[in-house]
């Protein structure tokens, strides 16, 4: 079992810059990787970002150069961060902290919502 708790979304207007955190914990020696996920009204759950357990990064084409995700490893938690800049309307969404196990299993945080005023 893997808890999730997101925390850092809010209103923002166009241009600017806003950071997401996701705090995991329990079983996370079985993370393989962690990202964000979000889902704007009327469609469905895109991959935002994502890093790996080894380091690896990947991201959508929609926030590459302007999105960084980071991972720092405590003792008993994991935290990812997701800073995004260059705020667009178009990123407007419920944004949502996933965990892959190595199993293949997958964790959700609850979502928190981003909304960017133009």
């Amino acid at each position: 079992q893997v808890q999730l708790v997101e925390s850092g979304g809010g209103l923002v207007q166009a241009g600017e810059s806003l950071t997401l955190s996701c705090a995991a914990s329990g079983s996370i020696r079985s993370i393989a990787a962690m990202g964000w996920y979000r889902q704007a009204p009327g469609k469905q759950r895109e991959l935002v970002a994502i890093i790996t357990s080894a380091g690896g990064e990947n991201y959508a084409d929609s926030v590459k150069g302007r999105s960084t995700i980071s991972r720092d490893n405590a003792k008993n938690t994991v935290m990812v961060n997701l800073q995004m800049n260059s705020l667009k309307p178009e990123d407007t969404a419920v944004y949502y902290c996933n965990a892959r196990l190595d199993s293949f299993m997958n964790y959700w945080g609850k979502g928190t919502l981003v909304t960017i005023s133009s």
